[in-house]
């Protein structure tokens, strides 16, 4: 008889978490008089992105953090884009920057992270947040894979000595993610669109972060009995990058989509907002990029 995993609330997570981000905020806010502020960038009038941007600015809204957006027509040149970025990055108001992204063909957006301050990178998307994800300093990390670690230290997952799979290898999600797991002693295995035979990888692993975007490109057959399945996925139609319905016969741990990584990555954000704040006006400490306790990241 076939059991069924249990499922990683990321949504009552990810509450618990912006209620203590609004605590923090009122105190700064009493504190300094002032309250924490993340300016959203926003390149064209893309339907998703826009409305991912209303979201992220009525959260902020909830969570006592004011917001300012920056809307740029389609048209805007990279120069333009990085010139926003680098006035807000000097904009002693501002203590967090998002530029949402894809930002559209026409745009370096490489070269418009760049332009954002390290110290108010807090979607963790520079050079600078990466080198602190993989050297352990001081900074924001990416907010889908820092999401995913609180979300494993919720349910007490004991990561070293593990063996996590790590499928999909973008800047800000799979890299970051399969860092941050080394960082906490798990042995990774970075998987990709072109990793040959990859169901055999995957059936190896205690730990599977499936990040690629395609729709349920791993199903349950995949799966090592027992293993802990993070889905970071999410296409049309709320469909993950799991297969859900025989994934969760064969896990023990899995995240259902939506309800598991989606609201953590917004509630991170949110979090390394007021951390950002709290660091540039004498509040509080600079976040440590790694939200792990104890990890070697050593030898």
């Amino acid at each position: 008889m076939s059991q069924t995993a249990q499922l990683m609330d990321g949504t009552s997570l990810a509450r618990r978490i912006v209620e203590q981000a609004a605590d923090r905020a009122a105190e700064i806010s009493r504190r300094t008089g002032t309250s924490p502020c993340l300016a959203t960038v926003l390149v064209g009038e893309d339907p998703a992105s826009v409305t991912y941007v209303r979201m992220k600015r009525s959260r902020c809204a909830k969570a006592g953090i004011r917001s300012r957006h920056i809307a740029l027509p389609a048209t805007a040149t990279t120069a333009e884009l990085v010139d926003t970025l680098t006035d807000l990055s000097a904009d002693p108001d501002v203590h967090g920057i998002l530029l949402q992204h894809p930002c559209g063909p026409g745009i370096d957006e490489r070269a418009a992270f760049e332009a954002i301050a390290p110290e108010k990178d807090v979607d963790g998307v520079t050079m600078r947040s990466f080198a602190a994800m993989g050297f352990g300093l001081p900074g924001f990390v990416s907010c889908t894979p820092g999401g995913i670690m609180r979300l494993l230290r919720e349910y007490d997952v004991q990561l070293p000595g593990r063996h996590a799979v790590v499928v999909g290898r973008s800047p800000i999600l799979g890299k970051p993610v399969g860092m941050l797991l080394l960082a906490a002693d798990a042995t990774v295995t970075y998987c990709h669109s072109r990793t040959a035979d990859l169901s055999s990888i995957v059936r190896e692993a205690d730990v599977v972060v499936a990040a690629v975007g395609r729709p349920r490109l791993i199903r349950g057959a995949d799966i090592k009995p027992g293993a802990v399945v993070i889905d970071a996925g999410y296409n049309p139609g709320n469909i993950g990058d799991v297969d859900f319905d025989t994934a969760v016969t064969r896990a023990g741990l899995i995240t259902p989509v939506p309800g598991g990584v989606g609201p953590m990555t917004i509630a991170v954000l949110l979090a390394q907002t007021v951390d950002a704040a709290a660091h540039q006006l004498g509040a509080g400490h600079w976040a440590l990029s790694s939200p792990t306790v104890g990890a070697s990241s050593r030898r």
